[in-house]
Order: structure tokens, then sequence, then C-alpha cells
């Protein structure tokens, strides 16, 4: 069997010096495409409100996330607490913006990539992992020395900095963005960045370049690739069509999509009118039909339940 890339570049020292670039940038962040420019090494603290050390909420098994991912054993979900994101509608606020969890160490986040791997989880999902690129990475190089082998998942939110993305060519072995909307006001008003869209797709584009096309084994698992996912809004207001359109006309027609339908008011979404309802199911149709229409075929269907066995920090 192959070894995992970031296995070879544990080995070549690849790994320690991308460990070092990515402390560099910390020094003056601009980790993601908000620039707050803040010395995060001496404890200043940016929109991500995350200094030196990573915060976990929890860590599990989860059997909720996407086929390829999912199979009989589960996706290693790590979930980082904060984000760079403001979105009023938020299902795991208390994470993301409430700040539940706690920290912990370079070997502490190691032994728990491990323990994943362990529990015979397929990969290891890193949930909302932007804000926290240097010390995933100084765990994984713990971790690869111990054995850890099995692909790494980039769970994020889409606002990347391409720069980032890069530092991480060759370690990440599937990218898993959000495209949350297609019009800069919108992304503004519901998630409190004006440039959401072009930095986005620059990101989606640079995904692809790196990993190209969902490559899944004769398992159906996920090995290698891209994979994206849309949240529907109410309204249209996620801009589904554009979405679409990019992804098959500007990325790849064999791009994984999951359109998602699980959306309802969550966070601050009842303080705006136009979110203050879930999708109907003609609106999941439509969003559905319009990733048909632009010859996306390659739509995930795992809609079960999920079931976590969460072991919270």
């Amino acid at each position: 069997m192959k070894i995992a890339a970031y296995q070879e570049f544990y080995y070549s020292g690849e790994l320690k010096a991308r460990i070092k670039q990515a402390r560099e940038i910390l020094e003056n962040c601009e980790l993601c495409s908000r620039h707050c420019h803040v010395n995060r090494l001496v404890g200043e603290i940016g929109k991500c409100r995350t200094a030196t050390k990573a915060v976990v909420s929890s860590y599990a098994p989860h059997f909720g996330e996407e086929a390829p991912l999912v199979g009989r054993n589960g996706s290693g979900t790590i979930f980082f607490t904060h984000c760079n994101l403001r979105c009023v509608f938020c299902q795991n606020y208390s994470i993301s913006q409430l700040g539940e969890g706690g920290e912990v160490t370079k070997e502490e986040l190691a032994g728990m990539m491990l323990s994943l791997q362990v529990m015979g989880c397929h990969n290891i999902n890193l949930v909302t992992p932007t804000h926290v690129v240097l010390q995933i990475l100084e765990a994984l190089e713990l971790a690869a020395a111990k054995g850890l082998s099995i692909p790494l998942v980039y769970n994020c939110g889409g606002y990347e900095s391409v720069e980032t993305l890069r530092l991480l060519e060759g370690i990440i072995d599937i990218y898993m963005p959000d495209m949350k909307y297609s019009d800069a006001d919108i992304a503004q008003q519901y998630s409190g960045i004006n440039n959401y869209p072009s930095v986005n797709r620059a990101a989606i584009k640079e995904m692809h370049r790196q990993v190209g096309d969902l490559q899944i084994d004769e398992q159906g698992i996920a090995t290698r690739g891209l994979l994206v996912r849309h949240l529907v809004l109410p309204h249209g207001l996620a801009g589904t069509a554009e979405i679409v359109r990019f992804l098959a006309q500007e990325v790849s027609l064999n791009t994984y999509l999951n359109i998602m339908g699980q959306y309802r008011p969550s966070h601050k979404a009842n303080q705006f009118p136009l979110l203050n309802r879930p999708i109907t199911r003609e609106e999941l149709l439509e969003a559905l039909n319009l990733a048909r229409q632009q010859r996306l075929e390659r739509l995930d269907r795992f809609h079960f339940p999920s079931r976590v066995r969460v072991l919270f920090i």
C-alpha cells in the first residue's frame, strides 16, 4: 500500500520545513484571507480568536458525513473551536462562535489523530481547520512518527488563502470546502465577509489543482480529491445556479458535490426574515435540478441520520 504523502514528507524533512513556514505566517497572520496581521505567536488574537494553541470541542468517528468518507467505520472528525466566518445561521454556533471547547497541546492533538485511526476510521476529518494550520502540522509530525497513515480531510468554510493552501500541497489528501454564496453582498450580510465569492472560487480552483476530482476505491471510500459542499438557503440566497455553473464550467464536470438540504434557522437566523424558515422540498429539488442541468452527476446521496460517538475535551 502506498504510504500517505505526509509520511513521505515526514521522512524527507519537508514536513518540518512546512511547519517552519506556517509558524512564520503566524507572526503577522495572513493564514486566511482575513489578513488580520496580528502576532499570534505572542498571544495576539485576530478574527479567529485563536492564538498559539488549537482549541478542540470534540473528536469522534462520525457516521453523518458524505458517503465516501464514512464507509463502514466512520470519518474520524476533530472539531476545532472558532471560525474565520460569522455565519448568522451556523448550526454549530456554540463551537464556532461561543468558543465551546478546550485548548490542546500538539501532543494531545496527535493522540486524537492516532486514536481515531486505531478505532478504524477511514480518514482524519479536520473540521474548521483554517485558523489552526500550524497546530495541525505540528501534531501531524508527531502522529506521522508514530504511524499515522490514513488520509487527511480539510473540511472548511471555503474562505481560504491560496498561499496557505499551497503550503498544504502534498499533505492534504481530500479537500472538502463549502461554497456558501455566489453574491458578495449576501455573504457580507450573513457571514460578515464582503469578498467571499472571489476568494472562495480561487481556493476551489487551487484545491482542485492539487488533488483533482474525488477518487473512490473499490470499497467506496474516498482516497484523494475534491468534494464540495453547498448548503441550500431559503429564497435562493445561496446562489446555487451560479455555483453549479462555476463548478461545471471552471472546475470539472466530474466534481463530487453534496447539495445539502438540512438548513433550519439557528443561532441568529430568526433576526433575518429571509432566513427565518427551513428550506422547502421544492427549493431542494430545484437546486438538484440546477446541478443536473449543468451536467454535474456526482451528487452525494447519503442522507441517513448521524450516529456519532463523541469524545469531549
